[in-house]
Order: structure tokens, then C-alpha cells, then sequence
């Protein structure tokens, strides 16, 4: 039997349940879409003996996702848990999606793990979307290993993708392993620079051995570097000091400083793979339970009570319980599924726990705060859903009948509620009006966004007051179309996407008279009421001022209100283009009543009448369009680009400003009608490497060209 059948066999006879964290290793899997992630996770499955061999696991209950989209997209668009034992230790996988779009998904990953495997193609290279997911590792400062996946493809260059490595993420990532080559393009073995010694992968079995011939001098060539890198980022001064003077290096202190120096997220070693499921499995196996950090060794969020005030917990099974709900599933068969990281105390099956709310959430609803009964807890694969009579501290797991549970939320006891503190999730940049695809959907569609929304974070619901328009923010156009899938599979409501509108607003250039005058009469009471205004421009921002310089009595006392009552209506609707009219003066000055005819009523519509009259006189009526203000980040190659295409969508550059890692800061004002889908634009001229966020600066006067194309939509409306 091969090394790899051995662990297989020993795995089935694992406790799905450790009693120590100290036994469990919580790892997530990172990297570019097509990078292998999801291969090298059913290769440690295979080994491990979890499923019998690669693409055995049948639709439904493969370890990338919970429903069909991954199928059709041909992409990870789901955090997804898998379990395996090696060694007495119990590894989740967490298998992250790669794609930008998803990228909320990612942050929730990394928190769920105490450290990183990061996939590059020894085909592809370093991609820029590859720089940026390294960044959201390195800034929560998650321990990371990088693997080099698909070895075994003719057009693999080892040594390149290393340097491109190096080049792209820093001096401390050095390989701990080399690739020995059987043919041209078959690998035959790994040699480990750490211990000196060969896994030989060149027959059947795996067998350990020493270097022989040119394999010396490489070996010798590569130790150098790694050895000096690991003890310096390992601050073990001596083992520095043994090694300077020529001693003999002790093994065991150097696998004890290689966990120190990836448990302090300062080095990170390289190890390569290929022929899926076999060469570096076992090794890989090995680095996650020798060198990778345990629950125990990691920190745990800031925790505090509903009050503020912070509670000091460590990853004990016996402490209060404090676990996260890392990603919800919502199935209208099922039920709703929690994937929970569980930072300290024990969750059990049937137990009663107090679900606490992550802060208030983007669509501005307020936290919740309640007890439910947590049902059935499992260890998934996949769809898979494995019982287990509980979980302890630095474990994962999941929970179903959580109903009032958010991806973010804080589960703790009942009798001791407590908080721990959230992750961010990233802004949302992408707007998609919407509507159900039938009226009689309207509930059902707006059912199934809510339950969309509180699975997932960087989804936000916004019904815009000025446009009178469902709006989805989504990330990009990937994370709206899966959106729009699931509604209809899992809630029965197909949508329609409608043109977004922009929130205009009409405003009057110069000062105008207008006659507002309703007079009908169809026997009985008739309706009577005339009112003569003047209508005038304000500063902007001023927003709406009446003025009553009404004498003698021509419009009567109890109906000047009315007056002004129907000019904020009118406004509300807009007199141009159907958008809200803002920043002016109306000063009523006169009119006329009759002492039956008259009314409240007739006075409003007289003074609805009166605005709309004014538009009429001449072009006195222009259209304002909303100024953003936009931060982009994006890496020095591409800044040109950036701002020219800033200048070709009327954008005013504020300034610009390096910052580290060789990318630059871009700031600019810029007509919201112009990057509507900025978020799908700047990914495509930053090749995956931009970022942005935008914040409303005021409306500004649109220009003329601009008015005609709103007026003519608005006309064929």
C-alpha cells in the first residue's frame, strides 16, 4: 500500500469529534479562479480517504458549493467546508471562492481559519487578482503557504513561477520544497530543503530517501537561503548563532521555528504539486499538522457583552461559548444551514443559544438580539451533512434551524449573551434595478432578496425614494446573475432587470411668472380656485421656500397652505423630466376664490397647476446630476489608463498619491451618470488588480447634450 492508501485507511478510524483544539487545524483555501483549489482540496480528500477517488463525489455533494451555479459558471461561487484527519489531527478545509465578485465570501473564509493555502498555476503565473487576495491575507496578517499546482502540465516553469512569487508577495517566500523530474514534464519526486531528504514518487510507492548525485548540489544550492530566511523570521537567535559558526543544525528546532515563522505571518514557504491527489499530498498533509497554527495559537476576535464592555475568552471547550456564523445557506426544502466557527466553549445538538446581531446592517434594519434552539450539528462535506453530538472550541461545524441567523452574527449562552466583533464586508459597487418578472411576485420577490441578504453581506436592497426603483447593489456582474439564478430556483421568482435611473433632480434657472387656474363646474359644488406666482432659483442646496405676499385678500387665509401643499406635490413629480424639483422660490402674490366653489382641494391642484405653467415659459428648467467622489487604488502599470478614462467620463482629478506595494491612489469627482458600472469597468482595465469606493458630493448642473438624451428616454417612456 502507498503512503497515500495508508492515510487514507487510518483516517476512517478518526474521532469526528477532537477533545482538544489543540488537534484541529482550520485552513482555507486561496487563489485566482482556475489556480486548482478545488483539486488540490479532492486530492487531500482522496488521501485521506474521504471520497474513493477524484470526481467520485456526485453532483450535489462535491466540497465546492451548495447548489448548481459553481456547474454552470465554471467557478468556486461558495464557501464551502471540508473535513479530513491525518495524523491525529483534524484539518477543515475551507474552500474559498477565487473570483472578485466574491470577495465577501473570502473575507468570511479567512476569518473561519487560522491560515492559508494560497494556489498559484505553475501554467498561468501570478495574476493580478492573485496580488489582490494575497493583500486580504496580509492584512488580517492570516499565516500563509503558497502551492504551485499543475506541475505536471508541459508548459510548467517551477523556477518561474517562484521568482514571480517572490517578485509579487516578498523576499520571505522561499521554496521548502523542489520539484525532481522524471521526464521533461513528469514530475518523479519533491525534495525537502528542510530535512535534506527525497520523497520518491517515481514507482508506485512513495519512498523516502537522501539526495543522490546533481540533486546534492541542488539541494545545497536552495538550503542556503531558506535556512537563513527561516531562522531570521523565526528571531531564534540560537539556532541563528549555531548556524553562523557552521554547528549542526537540529531538526527539530528547525521544524519548531518553521511553525513560529508562519504561525507570525513573516514567512511563507513554497510547495509544489502535481498529478492530483498523489505528488505533495502526503508533504502538504504534513505542513498543515507540523507547521501550520492551531486554534490555540491564533487570536480570537475582540469580544464584549451587549452593553460594550470586553470579555476575555480563550479557546477552551469549557469557556463561555462565543462562535461565529460564518456563511448561511437558506434552501426552501431544507431550511437554513450555518457554517459556524466556534472560538470558545462547546456547541451541542438541541441546544439553546442566544443569536446576537453583528452591528446594523447596510440596508440600515437594526441588530437582533434572541434566543433560539440550535438543531441538528454537523460535520459537512460538501452538501454531505455528517452528525456529530457537538463541537468544541476552534472547531467548525454546521447548524441547521437557525432561522434568525446572518452570515457575521454571534452565537453564545443563553444566560451570558456576548459579541464578538465583526468582519467587514466589502461595499457593494455595482447598482441593478430590478422587478418580479409578474405582479403578483412582488412579495415573494421581496421575501427572497431578504433571505438572500442576510446570507450574504455584499448584497444591499435599496427602494430609492427619487427614481421609485428596486435597486440590488451587488458586486459585479457575476455575483448578480447568480443572485438572479438562486431567486428563481430556490424562491420560484424570475426577475427583470429595467434600466437604472440616476437620481436627477430639476431645478429652474431664472426667475418666471405662472398662472395656476382650475375652474370646472359639473353641477352641484364646482371646483374654483385661481393663485399667480412667481418662481425663482435658490443657491444650491437651499432646498424649497414658499412666500406669502398675498393682499386684500384675494386668495383667503385658510387656502394659502393649500397652495403651497400642491407645489410640494408638483415638485415631488418633477415638471420636466419626472424627476424632484429642488432649490427654489415660490412666492405666491395673488389669485382669485369663490365663496362655494373654492376649496382646499382646488387651491392644491391650482398651485400644482401654477408650477407647471412656469415651466412652460421658455427654458427656465435644467436638469442636476449627482457628483461622486472616488478613491481608486490601482497597481502603477495602470494609473494612465485609469485617468484617462477618468477625463473621457468628465471626471475632475483631485490628486493622486503612491502607496506601498508599488500602486497608487487615484482621487476624482465624477458625474454618477457616468460610472454606473465602474465596478465591472475598472476590473476590466486593471486586469483584477483595482479597487474603489465612492461617496455622494452634491448635484451640479448637467450639461446641455446630456439633458437632451435624458429628455428624448424620458419622452419615449
Amino acid at each position: 500500500m502507498s503512503s497515500v492508501g495508508a492515510a487514507s485507511a487510518a483516517s476512517k478510524t478518526q474521532d469526528p469529534t477532537p477533545a482538544d483544539p489543540s488537534a484541529i487545524r482550520n485552513v482555507v483555501m486561496v487563489g485566482g479562479s482556475g489556480s486548482g483549489k478545488t483539486t488540490v482540496v479532492e486530492g487531500l480528500l482522496v488521501a485521506t480517504g474521504e471520497i474513493a477517488r477524484l470526481g467520485s463525489v456526485e453532483k450535489g455533494t462535491t466540497v465546492t458549493d451548495y447548489d448548481d451555479a459553481e456547474h454552470r459558471t465554471h467557478r468556486s461561487v461558495g464557501t464551502a467546508l471540508a473535513p479530513v484527519f491525518h495524523d491525529g489531527t483534524k484539518i477543515n478545509i475551507v474552500d474559498a471562492p477565487g473570483y472578485a465578485d466574491y470577495l465577501g465570501d473570502l473575507r468570511a473564509a479567512i476569518r473561519a481559519a487560522d491560515a492559508a493555502l494560497f494556489t498559484v498555476s505553475a501554467v498561468d503565473g501570478v495574476s493580478g487578482a492573485a496580488r489582490v487576495l494575497w493583500d486580504e491575507c496580509a492584512s488580517v496578517r492570516l499565516p500563509r503557504a503558497v502551492l504551485i499546482t499543475k506541475l505536471d502540465n508541459p508548459r510548467a516553469d517551477y523556477d518561474a513561477v517562484v521568482e514571480a512569487c517572490r517578485e509579487a508577495f516578498g523576499p520571505s517566500v522561499l521554496p521548502m520544497m523542489l520539484p525532481l523530474y522524471k521526464s521533461e514534464a513528469e514530475v518523479g519526486g519533491l525534495m525537502d530543503i528542510l530535512t535534506g531528504k527525497v520523497a520518491d514518487y517515481s514507482s508506485s510507492t512513495r519512498v523516502v530517501r537522501d539526495p543522490q548525485g546533481d540533486e546534492v548540489a541542488k539541494l545545497e544550492r536552495n538550503r542556503d537561503a531558506f535556512i537563513e530566511t527561516l531562522i531570521t523570521e523565526s528571531d531564534d537567535a540560537i539556532l541563528l548563532d549555531t548556524y553562523l559558526e557552521g554547528g549542526e543544525l537540529d531538526g527539530a528546532m528547525l521544524r519548531k521555528d518553521l511553525s513560529v515563522a508562519i504561525a507570525g505571518a513573516t514567512f511563507f514557504p513554497i510547495m509544489p504539486m502535481a498529478a492530483p491527489g498523489d505528488i505533495g499530498t502526503v508533504e502538504l498533509l504534513q505542513l498543515i499538522t507540523e507547521g501550520f497554527p492551531s486554534p490555540v495559537d491564533s487570536p480570537i476576535p475582540e469580544v464584549t457583552t451587549p452593553a460594550g464592555a470586553t470579555v476575555e475568552v480563550t479557546c477552551d471547550p469549557k469557556g463561555p461559548l462565543v462562535a461565529e456564523v460564518v456563511k448561511t445557506t437558506a434552501d426552501p426544502y431544507v431550511g437554513r444551514i450555518s457554517i459556524v466557527r466556534i472560538f470558545s466553549g462547546t456547541l451541542r445538538a438541541d441546544s439553546t443559544v442566544h443569536v446576537a446581531g453583528h452591528g446594523t446592517r447596510p440596508d440600515g434594519s437594526a441588530n437582533h438580539s434572541e434566543d433560539e434552539r440550535a438543531g441538528t450539528v454537523t460535520s459537512p462535506l460538501g452538501a454531505t451533512q455528517r452528525p456529530v453530538p457537538y463541537a468544541i472550541a476552534g472547531d467548525l461545524c454546521a447548524v441547521a434551524k437557525l432561522g434568525s441567523a446572518e452570515t457575521g452574527d454571534t452565537l453564545s449562552d443563553t444566560g451570558k449573551p456576548l459579541i464578538a466583533k465583526p468582519w467587514t464586508p466589502p461595499e457593494p459597487m455595482l447598482p441593478i434595478a430590478i422587478k418580479a418578472a409578474k405582479a403578483a411576485d412582488e412579495d415573494k420577490l421581496s421575501t427572497g432578496l431578504n433571505r438572500l441578504v442576510s446570507e450574504d453581506p455584499t448584497l444591499r436592497i435599496e427602494q430609492n425614494p427619487e427614481t421609485r426603483q428596486m435597486v440590488l447593489w451587488c458586486m459585479g456582474d457575476a455575483h448578480a446573475d447568480v443572485t438572479f439564478e438562486r431567486l428563481a430556483e430556490k424562491f420560484g421568482v424570475p426577475i427583470e432587470r429595467v434600466p437604472y435611473r440616476v437620481p436627477l433632480r430639476e431645478t429652474f434657472t431664472q426667475k418666471v411668472e405662472a398662472r395656476g387656474r382650475h375652474v370646472k363646474q359639473s353641477g352641484g359644488h364646482g371646483q374654483y380656485a385661481v393663485c399667480e406666482v412667481v418662481v425663482e432659483p435658490l443657491p444650491s442646496g437651499s432646498g424649497f421656500e414658499f412666500v406669502d405676499k398675498v393682499v386684500g385678500g384675494s386668495v383667503p387665509r385658510q387656502f394659502i397652505p393649500s397652495v403651497e401643499k400642491g407645489v410640494r406635490a408638483q415638485m415631488a413629480k418633477g415638471v420636466l423630466a419626472g424627476y424632484p424639483l429642488v432649490d427654489i422660490r415660490v412666492t405666491l402674490f395673488d389669485g382669485k376664490a369663490h365663496s362655494v366653489d373654492s376649496s382646499d382641494a382646488a387651491f392644491q391642484t391650482a398651485g400644482s397647476l401654477a408650477l407647471r405653467d412656469a415651466a412652460t415659459k421658455g427654458s427656465p428648467v435644467s436638469l442636476l446630476e449627482p457628483v461622486t467622489t472616488m478613491t481608486i487604488v490601482v497597481d502603477d502599470d495602470h494609473v494612465g489608463t485609469i485617468m484617462s478614462d477618468l477625463s473621457s467620463r468628465r471626471g475632475r482629478l483631485t490628486g493622486t498619491e503612491s502607496i506601498a506595494g508599488g500602486r497608487t491612489m487615484v482621487k476624482a469627482e465624477v458625474p454618477e451618470f457616468e460610472v454606473v458600472s465602474y465596478a465591472v469597468d475598472l476590473r476590466s482595465m486593471a486586469r483584477g488588480t483595482g479597487s474603489f469606493t465612492r461617496e455622494y458630493l452634491g448635484h451640479e448642473a448637467m450639461p446641455a447634450h446630456r439633458i437632451d438624451a435624458v429628455l428624448e428616454a424620458a419622452k419615449d417612456k
